[in-house]
């Protein structure tokens, strides 16, 4: 494991869940284009400065992955960002990262709740909150998205989305009225997985601004 992405405790301006959907309507052709799609947004040079630019100067970042109900794992644990090379060095672990939950049903609302007891892990004091909750579908099983939305709003945790949208083209709606929730809250299409990369690194972008960005 590359050593500088373990860095000493401290705080961070932001704390920002990745919350991946890898169930059953995910091949393995895009996941591959999705990792690839991550690991790219941390390598770009905007985004990359975008993270260290706040008082804290770093950002701290982990990465789940999700199916169906109790299919979760940690893919990527947190990590500090306070560098450009540790931005470099998530990205190499992002590419690494193996699949490592079964396909399953769209348990969207175990994965919410999974990112927010994330959050609760997490190491370093964060101003700020963010699940970012990346899917190609609707949720089918396990715990009803708006529980596991109203628990975000509770923890005063903003939730965004970015909706794949190949095979369900309203599911930006869906996202909107269902699952995100907080300050500035927004969902990003991709119109299918060949998009993800110039998708993810707009999200990625936009919602490292802070709160205030709509």
């Amino acid at each position: 494991m590359p050593s500088s992405v373990i860095a000493s405790p401290g705080p961070v301006d932001l704390a920002l869940a990745l919350a991946v959907d890898v169930s059953a309507s995910v091949d393995f052709g895009e996941f591959g284009l999705m990792m690839g799609g991550y690991a790219a947004a941390f390598r770009d040079e905007a985004l990359a400065a975008r993270l260290l630019s706040g008082p804290a100067g770093a950002t701290a970042v982990a990465m789940l992955f999700w199916s169906g109900p109790g299919m979760r794992e940690l893919a990527v644990p947190w990590r500090r960002l306070a560098s450009v090379g540790d931005s470099a060095a998530l990205a190499d672990e992002i590419d690494a990262a193996p699949r490592m939950v079964p396909a399953g049903a769209t348990a969207l609302g175990d994965g919410l709740a999974a990112a927010l007891a994330l959050l609760e892990r997490c190491p370093y004091p964060a101003s700020r909150r963010v699940v970012d909750v990346s899917g190609d579908g609707r949720a089918n099983a396990g715990l009803p998205v708006e529980t596991a939305r109203a628990a975000a709003e509770l923890m005063r945790v903003t939730v965004n989305g970015l909706a794949v949208v190949n095979e369900e083209p309203d599911l930006v709606d869906y996202y909107r009225e269902v699952v995100i929730v907080g300050p500035g809250a927004f969902v990003i299409p991709a119109q299918d997985y060949g998009a993800f990369a110039e998708a993810i690194l707009a999200k990625l972008l936009r919602e490292t601004g802070g709160a205030a960005i709509a």
